[in-house]
Protein backbone atom coordinates (compact mmCIF):
# COMPACT_ATOMS: atom_id res chain seq x y z
CA UNK A 1 0.00 0.00 0.00
CA UNK A 2 1.59 3.12 -0.89
CA UNK A 3 1.38 6.00 1.69
CA UNK A 4 2.45 9.70 0.80
CA UNK A 5 2.61 12.40 3.16
CA UNK A 6 2.93 16.38 2.24
CA UNK A 7 4.24 17.88 5.33
CA UNK A 8 6.99 20.81 5.66
CA UNK A 9 9.05 21.37 8.81
CA UNK A 10 11.12 24.93 8.64
CA UNK A 11 12.03 27.43 11.54
CA UNK A 12 8.59 29.27 11.28
CA UNK A 13 6.52 26.17 11.01
CA UNK A 14 8.12 24.14 13.71
CA UNK A 15 8.52 20.56 13.98
CA UNK A 16 5.12 19.38 15.40
CA UNK A 17 3.61 18.72 12.10
CA UNK A 18 6.67 16.41 10.60
CA UNK A 19 6.99 14.42 13.90
CA UNK A 20 3.48 13.50 13.94
CA UNK A 21 3.69 12.27 10.35
CA UNK A 22 6.47 9.94 10.73
CA UNK A 23 4.87 8.91 13.82
CA UNK A 24 1.84 7.30 11.91
CA UNK A 25 4.22 6.63 8.97
CA UNK A 26 5.88 4.10 11.35
CA UNK A 27 2.60 2.70 12.56
CA UNK A 28 1.64 2.55 8.99
CA UNK A 29 4.51 0.49 8.57
CA UNK A 30 4.84 -1.72 11.36
CA UNK A 31 0.97 -2.78 11.22
CA UNK A 32 0.09 -2.77 7.55
CA UNK A 33 3.83 -2.93 5.68
CA UNK A 34 2.88 0.55 4.56
CA UNK A 35 5.33 2.02 1.98
CA UNK A 36 5.43 5.48 2.76
CA UNK A 37 7.04 8.53 0.58
CA UNK A 38 7.51 12.51 2.15
CA UNK A 39 7.36 15.36 -0.15
CA UNK A 40 8.31 18.39 1.83
CA UNK A 41 9.70 21.55 0.29
CA UNK A 42 13.17 23.10 1.15
CA UNK A 43 12.25 25.65 3.90
CA UNK A 44 14.77 27.04 6.28
CA UNK A 45 15.40 24.82 9.29
CA UNK A 46 13.44 22.09 7.52
CA UNK A 47 13.92 18.73 9.29
CA UNK A 48 14.17 16.89 6.11
CA UNK A 49 17.38 14.63 7.43
CA UNK A 50 14.76 13.06 10.03
CA UNK A 51 12.90 12.04 6.89
CA UNK A 52 16.00 9.98 5.11
CA UNK A 53 17.54 8.63 8.70
CA UNK A 54 14.70 6.82 8.95
CA UNK A 55 13.94 5.18 5.67
CA UNK A 56 11.66 6.62 4.42
CA UNK A 57 11.43 8.22 0.65
CA UNK A 58 11.47 11.64 0.19
CA UNK A 59 11.10 14.25 -2.48
CA UNK A 60 12.05 17.84 -1.70
CA UNK A 61 9.91 20.72 -3.57
CA UNK A 62 12.63 23.78 -4.37
CA UNK A 63 12.91 26.38 -2.13
CA UNK A 64 11.50 29.78 -2.91
CA UNK A 65 11.02 33.40 -1.85
CA UNK A 66 8.22 33.71 -0.18
CA UNK A 67 5.00 35.11 -2.38
CA UNK A 68 4.44 38.77 -0.95
CA UNK A 69 0.59 38.21 -2.03
CA UNK A 70 0.35 35.17 0.53
CA UNK A 71 -0.73 35.90 4.09
CA UNK A 72 -0.92 34.48 7.04
CA UNK A 73 -0.30 30.68 7.14
CA UNK A 74 -0.43 31.01 3.27
CA UNK A 75 3.40 32.19 3.73
CA UNK A 76 4.17 28.75 5.35
CA UNK A 77 4.49 27.43 1.74
CA UNK A 78 6.28 30.26 0.94
CA UNK A 79 4.66 29.61 -2.89
CA UNK A 80 0.88 29.97 -3.94
CA UNK A 81 -1.24 26.53 -3.18
CA UNK A 82 -1.73 26.41 -7.17
CA UNK A 83 1.92 26.27 -7.57
CA UNK A 84 2.55 23.50 -4.43
CA UNK A 85 0.23 21.37 -5.78
CA UNK A 86 1.11 21.55 -9.65
CA UNK A 87 4.48 20.86 -8.06
CA UNK A 88 3.40 18.03 -6.08
CA UNK A 89 1.05 16.45 -8.79
CA UNK A 90 4.19 15.84 -10.96
CA UNK A 91 5.90 13.59 -7.89
CA UNK A 92 2.53 12.02 -7.79
CA UNK A 93 1.10 11.14 -11.73
CA UNK A 94 3.32 7.86 -11.91
CA UNK A 95 2.26 6.47 -8.68
CA UNK A 96 -0.76 4.49 -7.43
CA UNK A 97 -1.26 6.31 -4.07
CA UNK A 98 -4.06 4.85 -1.74
CA UNK A 99 -3.73 7.48 0.86
CA UNK A 100 -2.44 11.15 0.51
CA UNK A 101 -2.06 12.61 4.22
CA UNK A 102 -1.74 16.16 4.39
CA UNK A 103 -0.60 18.64 6.99
CA UNK A 104 -0.34 21.89 7.05
CA UNK A 105 -2.27 24.77 7.95
CA UNK A 106 -1.13 26.64 5.01
CA UNK A 107 -3.43 24.08 2.44
CA UNK A 108 -7.09 24.02 1.76
CA UNK A 109 -9.48 22.68 -0.57
CA UNK A 110 -7.71 24.54 -3.09
CA UNK A 111 -4.80 22.32 -3.29
CA UNK A 112 -6.34 19.25 -2.19
CA UNK A 113 -9.55 19.93 -5.32
CA UNK A 114 -6.03 19.64 -7.58
CA UNK A 115 -4.58 16.83 -6.24
CA UNK A 116 -7.51 14.20 -5.30
CA UNK A 117 -7.80 13.02 -9.26
CA UNK A 118 -4.35 12.17 -8.70
CA UNK A 119 -4.87 9.74 -5.58
CA UNK A 120 -7.21 7.23 -4.25
CA UNK A 121 -8.20 9.32 -1.07
CA UNK A 122 -6.86 12.49 1.02
CA UNK A 123 -6.75 12.47 4.82
CA UNK A 124 -6.10 15.93 6.32
CA UNK A 125 -4.49 16.48 10.05
CA UNK A 126 -5.59 19.32 11.06
CA UNK A 127 -6.81 21.22 14.40
CA UNK A 128 -7.99 25.21 13.34
CA UNK A 129 -10.74 24.12 11.68
CA UNK A 130 -10.92 27.57 9.65
CA UNK A 131 -11.16 26.43 6.26
CA UNK A 132 -12.49 24.33 3.93
CA UNK A 133 -10.80 20.91 2.92
CA UNK A 134 -11.49 18.18 -0.10
CA UNK A 135 -11.17 15.49 1.96
CA UNK A 136 -12.27 11.62 2.54
CA UNK A 137 -10.94 11.85 6.21
CA UNK A 138 -10.05 14.51 8.52
CA UNK A 139 -8.39 13.55 11.91
CA UNK A 140 -7.57 15.75 14.45
CA UNK A 141 -6.22 14.54 17.84
CA UNK A 142 -7.20 17.19 20.34
CA UNK A 143 -9.57 17.90 22.98
CA UNK A 144 -11.89 20.79 22.16
CA UNK A 145 -15.36 21.46 24.02
CA UNK A 146 -16.79 22.04 20.79
CA UNK A 147 -14.38 19.03 19.03
CA UNK A 148 -17.71 17.24 17.84
CA UNK A 149 -19.26 20.45 15.84
CA UNK A 150 -15.72 22.32 14.91
CA UNK A 151 -15.81 21.05 11.15
CA UNK A 152 -19.66 21.93 10.43
CA UNK A 153 -19.91 23.22 7.00
CA UNK A 154 -15.86 23.01 6.03
CA UNK A 155 -16.22 19.03 5.26
CA UNK A 156 -18.67 17.04 3.31
CA UNK A 157 -21.25 15.33 4.81
CA UNK A 158 -19.42 12.10 3.71
CA UNK A 159 -16.36 12.86 5.14
CA UNK A 160 -14.96 10.28 7.56
CA UNK A 161 -14.29 12.55 11.20
CA UNK A 162 -11.17 11.44 13.54
CA UNK A 163 -11.94 13.93 16.48
CA UNK A 164 -10.32 13.74 20.20
CA UNK A 165 -7.42 11.96 22.04
CA UNK A 166 -7.90 8.63 21.75
CA UNK A 167 -6.50 9.09 17.75
CA UNK A 168 -3.65 11.33 19.58
CA UNK A 169 -0.27 9.95 17.21
CA UNK A 170 2.27 9.41 19.89
CA UNK A 171 5.68 7.61 19.16
CA UNK A 172 6.28 4.14 20.18
CA UNK A 173 8.57 4.88 23.01
CA UNK A 174 5.76 6.24 24.97
CA UNK A 175 4.26 3.30 25.19
CA UNK A 176 7.19 1.27 25.77
CA UNK A 177 7.67 3.92 28.94
CA UNK A 178 4.19 3.91 30.51
CA UNK A 179 4.63 -0.10 31.45
CA UNK A 180 7.19 1.43 33.80
CA UNK A 181 5.71 4.55 34.60
CA UNK A 182 7.18 6.06 37.88
CA UNK A 183 4.45 6.79 40.64
CA UNK A 184 5.25 10.73 41.71
CA UNK A 185 4.43 11.31 45.32
CA UNK A 186 3.99 15.31 45.05
CA UNK A 187 6.90 16.65 45.74
CA UNK A 188 9.11 18.53 42.42
CA UNK A 189 12.74 16.71 42.67
CA UNK A 190 12.45 17.45 38.96
CA UNK A 191 11.61 20.06 36.06
CA UNK A 192 11.33 19.08 32.29
CA UNK A 193 11.77 21.99 29.79
CA UNK A 194 10.92 21.58 26.48
CA UNK A 195 9.19 24.65 24.29
CA UNK A 196 9.40 22.26 20.57
CA UNK A 197 11.79 22.05 17.55
CA UNK A 198 12.52 25.66 17.45
CA UNK A 199 11.13 28.12 19.93
CA UNK A 200 11.29 30.45 18.10
CA UNK A 201 10.31 33.51 20.81
CA UNK A 202 12.89 31.37 23.23
CA UNK A 203 10.52 30.79 26.01
CA UNK A 204 13.08 28.07 27.06
CA UNK A 205 15.77 30.83 28.35
CA UNK A 206 12.03 32.55 29.74
CA UNK A 207 11.48 29.39 31.69
CA UNK A 208 15.34 28.72 33.18
CA UNK A 209 15.00 32.25 34.46
CA UNK A 210 11.87 31.85 35.93
CA UNK A 211 13.74 28.98 38.04
CA UNK A 212 16.86 30.82 38.91
CA UNK A 213 14.33 33.33 40.61
CA UNK A 214 13.11 30.30 41.96
CA UNK A 215 16.09 29.82 44.24
CA UNK A 216 15.90 25.66 44.39
CA UNK A 217 19.64 24.53 43.57
CA UNK A 218 18.03 21.06 44.97
CA UNK A 219 15.44 20.50 42.02
CA UNK A 220 17.18 18.82 39.02
CA UNK A 221 16.33 20.24 35.50
CA UNK A 222 16.49 19.06 32.19
CA UNK A 223 16.48 21.38 29.51
CA UNK A 224 15.59 19.73 25.49
CA UNK A 225 15.70 22.21 22.73
CA UNK A 226 15.60 21.29 18.71
CA UNK A 227 18.10 20.98 16.48
CA UNK A 228 16.68 23.74 14.83
CA UNK A 229 16.81 26.16 17.81
CA UNK A 230 18.08 29.40 16.83
CA UNK A 231 19.05 29.99 20.58
CA UNK A 232 20.65 26.37 21.38
CA UNK A 233 24.13 27.54 22.18
CA UNK A 234 23.13 30.55 24.15
CA UNK A 235 21.08 28.16 26.26
CA UNK A 236 23.48 25.37 26.64
CA UNK A 237 26.03 27.78 27.91
CA UNK A 238 23.01 29.15 30.41
CA UNK A 239 23.23 25.56 31.68
CA UNK A 240 26.63 24.92 31.97
CA UNK A 241 26.71 27.39 34.31
CA UNK A 242 24.41 25.54 36.81
CA UNK A 243 24.82 22.57 38.61
CA UNK A 244 21.71 21.65 38.79
CA UNK A 245 20.68 21.74 34.73
CA UNK A 246 21.15 19.24 31.91
CA UNK A 247 21.11 20.45 28.54
CA UNK A 248 20.24 18.39 25.85
CA UNK A 249 19.06 18.72 21.87
CA UNK A 250 17.16 16.60 19.80
CA UNK A 251 16.91 13.66 21.73
CA UNK A 252 15.20 10.44 21.12
CA UNK A 253 14.06 9.76 24.67
CA UNK A 254 11.57 12.37 25.42
CA UNK A 255 9.49 9.46 27.08
CA UNK A 256 12.10 8.67 29.57
CA UNK A 257 13.11 12.45 30.43
CA UNK A 258 9.27 12.92 30.94
CA UNK A 259 9.21 10.17 33.11
CA UNK A 260 12.01 11.50 35.38
CA UNK A 261 10.03 14.36 35.64
CA UNK A 262 7.84 15.97 38.51
CA UNK A 263 6.52 19.16 36.75
CA UNK A 264 7.19 19.74 33.12
CA UNK A 265 6.95 23.63 31.69
CA UNK A 266 6.11 23.72 27.64
CA UNK A 267 4.04 24.15 24.84
CA UNK A 268 0.78 23.12 23.93
CA UNK A 269 0.12 21.40 20.65
CA UNK A 270 0.92 17.62 20.38
CA UNK A 271 3.30 18.05 23.65
CA UNK A 272 0.34 17.96 25.53
CA UNK A 273 -0.74 14.53 24.92
CA UNK A 274 2.12 13.07 25.30
CA UNK A 275 2.84 14.32 29.20
CA UNK A 276 -0.83 13.78 29.81
CA UNK A 277 -0.58 10.14 28.91
CA UNK A 278 2.18 10.03 30.99
CA UNK A 279 0.99 11.70 33.59
CA UNK A 280 3.13 14.61 34.05
CA UNK A 281 2.13 17.82 35.41
CA UNK A 282 2.54 20.48 32.85
CA UNK A 283 2.55 24.80 33.31
CA UNK A 284 2.05 25.69 29.40
CA UNK A 285 2.45 28.65 27.80
CA UNK A 286 0.90 29.06 24.01
CA UNK A 287 3.78 29.84 21.49
CA UNK A 288 1.58 30.49 18.31
CA UNK A 289 -2.11 31.22 18.04
CA UNK A 290 -3.16 27.87 16.80
CA UNK A 291 -2.31 26.86 20.63
CA UNK A 292 -4.53 29.31 22.32
CA UNK A 293 -7.66 27.30 21.92
CA UNK A 294 -6.33 24.24 22.79
CA UNK A 295 -4.54 25.32 25.78
CA UNK A 296 -7.62 27.12 27.14
CA UNK A 297 -10.22 24.30 26.72
CA UNK A 298 -7.41 21.82 28.10
CA UNK A 299 -7.38 24.29 31.25
CA UNK A 300 -10.86 24.67 31.59
CA UNK A 301 -11.54 20.53 31.93
CA UNK A 302 -8.14 20.12 34.47
CA UNK A 303 -5.91 19.40 31.94
CA UNK A 304 -3.10 21.47 32.40
CA UNK A 305 -1.73 24.80 34.35
CA UNK A 306 -2.09 27.57 31.78
CA UNK A 307 -1.26 30.80 31.99
CA UNK A 308 -1.39 32.25 28.41
CA UNK A 309 0.34 33.23 24.91
CA UNK A 310 3.90 33.78 25.58
CA UNK A 311 4.17 37.19 24.98
CA UNK A 312 1.84 37.75 27.95
CA UNK A 313 4.07 35.66 29.86
CA UNK A 314 7.13 37.25 32.17
CA UNK A 315 9.88 34.64 34.18
CA UNK A 316 7.85 35.76 37.02
CA UNK A 317 4.62 34.51 36.24
CA UNK A 318 6.43 31.10 35.84
CA UNK A 319 7.82 31.40 38.85
CA UNK A 320 4.92 31.64 40.49
CA UNK A 321 3.21 29.08 38.72
CA UNK A 322 5.98 26.70 40.29
CA UNK A 323 5.59 28.01 43.45
CA UNK A 324 1.54 27.48 43.36
CA UNK A 325 2.84 24.14 42.16
CA UNK A 326 4.55 23.58 45.04
CA UNK A 327 2.00 24.12 47.29
CA UNK A 328 -0.49 21.60 46.16
CA UNK A 329 -1.66 22.28 42.99
CA UNK A 330 1.10 19.89 41.26
CA UNK A 331 -0.95 16.85 42.64
CA UNK A 332 -4.89 18.45 41.49
CA UNK A 333 -2.97 18.78 38.26
CA UNK A 334 -1.46 15.23 37.83
CA UNK A 335 -4.79 13.82 38.98
CA UNK A 336 -6.78 15.24 36.13
CA UNK A 337 -4.63 14.74 33.79
CA UNK A 338 -3.81 11.30 32.99
CA UNK A 339 -6.09 10.93 29.94
CA UNK A 340 -8.58 7.62 30.02
CA UNK A 341 -8.94 7.83 26.39
CA UNK A 342 -5.43 8.35 25.69
CA UNK A 343 -3.67 4.14 24.81
CA UNK A 344 -2.11 2.42 22.39
CA UNK A 345 -5.36 1.83 19.99
CA UNK A 346 -5.05 4.72 18.33
CA UNK A 347 -3.58 3.48 14.95
CA UNK A 348 -6.35 0.11 15.09
CA UNK A 349 -9.21 3.00 15.77
CA UNK A 350 -7.43 5.01 12.42
CA UNK A 351 -7.25 1.23 10.78
CA UNK A 352 -11.12 0.60 11.36
CA UNK A 353 -12.28 3.70 11.04
CA UNK A 354 -10.73 4.15 7.91
CA UNK A 355 -10.84 0.89 6.50
CA UNK A 356 -7.17 0.97 5.93
CA UNK A 357 -6.37 -3.15 4.88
Amino acid sequence: MQIVFRVDASLQIGSGHLMRCLTLAGQLKKERNAESLFISRNLEGNLNYLIMQQGYRLYVLPSADVDTTLKGYGKWLTVKQTVDAEQTQKVLQKMNVEYLIVDSYAIDETWEKFIHPYVNNIMVIDDLANRKHDCDILLDQNYYIDMKTRYDGLVSSDCKMLLGPQYVLLRKEFYEVKKNLRVRDGNIKNILVFFGGSDVTNETMKALEAIELLDRKDIKVNVVVGASNNNKGSIESFCIKKENMQFYCQVNNMAELMNEADLAIGAGGTTIWERCFLGLPAIVIAIAKNQIQICEDCKEKGYIEYLSVYEKVKAVDICQAIKRMCLGRLTEIQTSCQLEEIDDRWIKNIFASCKIS
